[in-house]
């Protein structure tokens, strides 16, 4: 039985527009959810990193380039290309959400939004850890993202694609103007 829907396809298809979307339609419905997704922060026209932003709208530091993070000297730097991923801003404002989901009362189900399970949340076994707990909770379906397959495999999101609780669509650019 097909209980978690994830979205794949290239960057900048309009996977995260496409969570946006049915957000909207769930509120719309008064459906239960929670989740995060990812947005880019742009200055001058230039994208300078991601952030993590609530379905509720709080937003932290996902990542930056360089070292405009605000990492403190002396910490682990984790990278992905050009940027610094902020762990300690991610964890703060993801971790939390899951507790939330997988914590509520029992028969009443839910649904939890991760937009994305990538590389720079990956770094995180925390994260790691609520993702596999929110797959097997009974009570969770999730809608999420993950990236094409490319270059090495990334072990978490292999796994959620092996699933036989998981449903993964291709989304396209054609898919997506026709739900315009």
């Amino acid at each position: 039985m097909i209980k978690h829907v994830f979205l794949t396809g290239p960057p900048g298809v309009g996977k995260t527009t496409l969570v946006q979307k049915v957000c909207d339609a769930m509120k719309s419905a008064d459906v239960t959810f929670n989740g995060f997704y990812t947005e880019e922060v742009r200055v001058g026209g230039r994208r300078v990193g991601f952030d993590v932003v609530t379905v509720t709208g709080e937003r932290g530091h996902l990542s930056r380039v360089g070292n405009e993070s605000g990492a403190s000297a002396g910490r682990r730097e984790y990278r992905v290309g050009q940027y610094v991923v902020d762990l300690p801003s991610f964890e703060s404002l993801a971790l939390p959400l899951f507790r939330q989901v997988t914590g509520g009362a029992e028969g009443s189900r839910r649904v939890f939004v991760i937009d994305e399970i990538g590389k720079m949340e990956l770094f995180s076994q925390a994260f790691i850890r609520a993702v596999r707990q929110t797959l097997d909770c009974r009570s969770c379906s999730l809608l999420g993202t993950i990236p094409i397959p490319k270059g090495r495999p990334l072990g978490l999101v292999e796994e959620v694609r092996g699933r036989p609780d998981v449903k993964v669509f291709t989304v396209s650019m054609c898919r997506l103007m026709c739900l315009g």
